[in-house]
């Protein structure tokens, strides 16, 4: 039996417990909060900050896993990194999560593989930041460099905007970087997750293309399989497999890209573990990508990847005023139609657009209808 700590304990993790304790894996879940979504499935919790160093450590020692498994980007890499060079296996690997975790590492080294990318810059304050909006000028996205499902981002066209995108992007980051990135805007024709999964072996595979839409950064709903033209996929994939393969280890890869109307491809962003557009795989393929993170990372072999049916995930957001306990009433409604199925994450209080669930159905005016009956309130 493996033992495994993970770091990280929200929505995504507690899908992934659940396919590593069907394997015969023993979990310890970490977070900064009690009571996070995958504590309530693990055999044992941490609470702690993981951005903490001396913790973190503490927590290492004290549990000496067999696999060190992040799920989140607020860690402090240099301990992963320090415990890889002793020997424990960090997934997957110390490299790429250290290159991940921030949004400047990871588009750095895509620049310097030859990957295109919109244009960007970096900004430790407001001042740089609008003499940076001149530089790369026009309409620009902003967003912290360390940051969870895109909270903090934002778009400018001015220097009024930039400003409030600047306050924006504060309250969304996460760990110590006090720092944005500053892209031009791609207008693209749509955007593409590429679940890239890379084995034990080095070998790479890849699950039909997803589809997404954002709001607020933050993606609403996810499509699977994708439109798009073979060449445009051949394009994503032969990009996928370069990045994956320089960050080296194992597991799945979230792979996010941009698509023009000319079907230019533009690589935009890269999680090294299952991604929140990619819950849409719970529905439409016969493994899904917490199942698939599994086992690669267990060094157990990847079975062929198939489609069984499309399908669609839609989020479950708090409203803008939610605020600590809640009830979530009719769920029982929702599930009048018999192609929709639900996860409630048991998420411990709401914030505002904070998500609680996810609704999995056939297509989006199915998923739309069960999102209408289904309400979040506060205690």
């Amino acid at each position: 039996m493996k033992k495994i700590l993970l770091l990280g304990s929200g929505e995504l993790g507690k899908e992934l417990t659940i396919s590593l304790q069907r394997l015969g894996c023993y979990i310890i879940a970490c977070d900064k909060y009690n009571n996070a979504p995958a504590m309530q499935v693990s055999q044992e919790f941490e609470v702690f900050d993981m951005l903490n160093s001396v913790k973190l450590k503490k927590i290492i020692i004290k549990h000496q896993p067999d696999l060190i498994v992040p799920e989140i980007e607020a860690i402090d890499t240099q301990t992963l990194i320090e415990f890889e060079n002793k020997g424990f296996k960090v997934i997957p690997s110390s490299r790429a999560v250290s290159m991940t975790m921030n949004r400047d590492n990871i588009r750095d080294r895509a620049r310097e593989l030859g990957i295109k990318t919109a244009k960007y810059a970096y900004a430790d304050n407001l001042t740089e930041l609008i003499n940076m909006f001149h530089h790369v000028g026009g309409k620009v996205a902003i967003k912290p460099v360390m940051s969870s499902s895109g909270k903090g981002q934002s778009y400018a066209s001015t220097e009024t905007q930039v400003k409030k995108a600047w306050t924006f992007a504060l309250l969304g980051m996460r760990g110590k970087k006090k720092k944005v990135i500053i892209e031009e805007f791609i207008n693209f024709d749509y955007e593409i997750t590429l679940l890239t999964v890379l084995d034990g072996n080095g070998k790479v595979h890849f699950c039909p293309p997803i589809g997404h839409f954002q709001e607020r950064g933050d993606y609403q709903y996810s499509w699977q399989p994708a439109n798009c033209d073979k060449k445009t996929l051949n394009k994503m994939k032969l990009i996928a497999k370069k990045i994956v393969k320089d960050l080296n280890g194992q597991g799945l890869f979230g792979v996010e890209f941009f698509v023009t109307k000319k079907q230019d491809v533009f690589f935009s962003e890269l999680s090294p573990r299952p991604h929140d557009t990619g819950m849409v795989t719970m529905y439409t393929q016969n493994f899904n990508e917490f199942d698939l993170h599994a086992r690669a990372i267990l060094n157990l072999t990847i079975p062929s990847i198939k489609i069984l049916k499309k399908g669609v995930s839609q989020v479950i957001l708090a409203n803008k005023n939610a605020k600590g306990k809640f009830l979530i009433k009719g769920i029982e409604n929702a599930l009048i139609n018999k192609n929709v199925d639900i996860r409630i994450f048991g998420k411990p209080e709401v914030e505002p657009f904070r998500r609680m669930g996810v609704i999995l159905a056939k297509n989006l005016k199915e998923a739309k209808e069960s999102l209408s009956k289904i309400k979040i309130i506060n205690k």
